[in-house]
């Protein structure tokens, strides 16, 4: 999996890049179809804010994560983008199974219309 990593008043230091790669060495083999995630560390007015978008199966997935501090900011935002990517395979899975047909008798006005009354 391709991380690309870009910092908006942040230096993007080997450390960072390392702490990235450990957070989401799990999520690259529970989805091993995910092919990049897009990560973006911005500070404003103090606070670290960490974006994370990724295309999962057909889907646009998004999930942010905010702290004061970088470090458990990004681990916020793995740990929702996880949840996040747990919800879309459910959603995958779920289309697989067979869906109940309808069992619901005929309605009385449907069947005077398929009556011949002439």
């Amino acid at each position: 999996m391709k991380i690309n990593i870009s910092g908006h008043h942040v230096d993007v230091t080997d450390s960072v890049r390392e702490d990235v790669n450990d957070k989401f060495a799990k999520i690259a083999t529970h989805f091993p179809s995910l092919v990049a995630l897009d990560i973006i560390i911005s500070k404003e007015h103090g606070e670290y804010q960490v974006e994370i978008r990724t295309n999962y199966e057909g889907a646009r997935i998004a999930a942010s994560g905010n702290d004061q501090v970088m470090y458990p900011a990004i681990a916020a935002a793995a740990k929702k983008l996880d949840t996040a990517l747990k919800h879309r395979k459910g959603q995958l899975k779920a289309d697989l199974h067979e869906k109940p047909s309808c069992t619901t008798p005929a309605i009385a006005h449907e069947i005077i219309q398929e009556m011949d009354l002439r």
